[in-house]
């Protein structure tokens, strides 16, 4: 009992709560626009540059978009970012940036530990918001009173594409079958009520209220998923273990599941992706979230990607409730590192390289042995506060990238 108080007590890490997170509950992505607004900061007598990527995920009567304004110009000690809506959308959060909104325009204003910017320099920021009858991407941002002129033109958007190798990404999508995959199911060989077969249910430190079930009643494609009911508390895993050995899949081990849950991310972690990891001695490789974003975790030293600092949260993305979501990634078992999608978006802050990056993986790659996964295991656990109602679907491990 004393060695599980301390490991109980070793959970329960600091949630950031410096900004504020927003999750969107997205039914359906039905577009992804980027527009790119810039002016040249040079001449006398000429307005200050700044550019404005703003990239919105929109479906019916809903949208987010993540906004990421660089300055051109002058070193600024703080920043105010302006733009007026063409249509009926109305914010109701925002996350990274105080934003404010009377009738169609808009004000956002830098936190304390984003409020200044270089020349050159940029911060991210979203929002989340409603429309009903039209929604057009905004195009007349201003930075501190300046104009971000520019032709207001839209550039096609090129989604990200997983790699052969983290980091480098192919010419085209990946196959969304599973081809030549070591485990691939959409549970349809499930025949009763409890995972069976070549999944079988585990707890793998200690069992409370969580439990897993096969769903007849919800699925993202076929007639079956997997249920997990997650509960709050250290003493409540919950998972469904894969029976497939994945210690020979290499040199990339490539996963692609499809994952749909009830509750927004809390501040304090939960997993709901484990892989025991040898090079960890059997100790897992986690995929979860904490402070409302997903990331990654290390067992061993309870190290995260990305760093849980304000700005390598604004790295990372949320993971919206109420619809299924294709999550994807990709584990290096020759070097330490990885890559990560949320759908077709390479999450910039669940990416490491194998190079030092400020506020996303110094702490991840303190650690430079390879990671060797061994199994897959998917489920609940929480390390603090945080229930959810969790369903897996279409699962993929291989050798080889798995579209969605």
């Amino acid at each position: 009992m004393p060695a599980l108080l301390a490991r109980c007590t070793r959970w329960l890490r600091r949630p950031w709560t410096a900004a504020t997170t927003a999750v969107a509950a997205t039914a359906a992505l039905a577009s992804a626009v980027s527009l790119l607004v810039a002016v040249p900061a040079s001449g006398a007598g000429t307005t200050p540059g700044c550019r404005v990527d703003y990239t919105v995920n929109q479906w019916t009567g809903g949208y987010t978009a993540q906004i990421r304004v660089t300055n051109l110009g002058p070193a600024l000690n703080g920043w105010r970012l302006t733009w007026t809506y063409g249509g009926d959308q109305h914010i109701t959060s925002a996350w990274n940036a105080t934003v404010t909104q009377t009738g169609h325009s808009v004000t956002a204003v830098g936190t304390d530990w984003n409020a200044a910017l270089a020349s050159g320099a940029g911060t991210d920021f979203g929002i989340q918001g409603t429309w009903q009858s039209a929604a057009p991407a905004p195009t007349d941002f201003s930075l501190n009173g300046a104009p971000c002129a520019g032709d207001g033109s839209v550039p096609p958007t090129t989604p990200t594409t997983p790699p052969t190798t983290p980091g480098t990404p192919p010419p085209t999508d990946p196959p969304a079958d599973c081809g030549g995959a070591v485990l691939c199911t959409g549970f349809e060989d499930q025949a009763g009520p409890s995972p069976s077969g070549d999944w079988r249910f585990t707890a793998p430190d200690c069992q409370g209220t969580g439990a897993a079930t096969v769903d007849t009643a919800v699925a993202h494609s076929g007639t079956r998923s997997v249920r997990v009911d997650g509960r709050a508390g250290y003493c409540n895993h919950a998972f469904v273990a894969a029976t497939a050995d994945l210690s020979s899949v290499g040199p990339v081990l490539y996963v692609r599941l499809w994952i749909r849950h009830t509750t927004p991310l809390p501040s304090s972690h939960v997993t709901f992706v484990s892989l025991p990891d040898s090079s960890q001695g059997g100790r897992a490789l986690r995929v979860g979230g904490q402070n409302g974003a997903l990331q990654w975790n290390r067992e061993s030293d309870d190290a995260t990607l990305p760093a849980q600092s304000p700005a390598g949260v604004a790295l990372s993305r949320p993971l919206p409730t109420g619809s299924w979501q294709c999550l994807r990634f990709a584990v290096d078992t020759s070097a330490p590192k990885l890559d990560t999608w949320l759908g077709n978006e390479q999450v910039p802050g669940l990416h490491a390289d194998g190079v030092p990056t400020q506020d996303v993986d110094q702490q991840w790659l303190s650690r430079t042995t390879p990671p060797r996964p061994t199994a897959l295991r998917l489920g609940w656990e929480s390390y603090g506060t945080g229930d959810d109602t969790l369903w897996f679907d279409d699962v993929a491990v291989g050798s080889s990238p798995i579209g969605c």
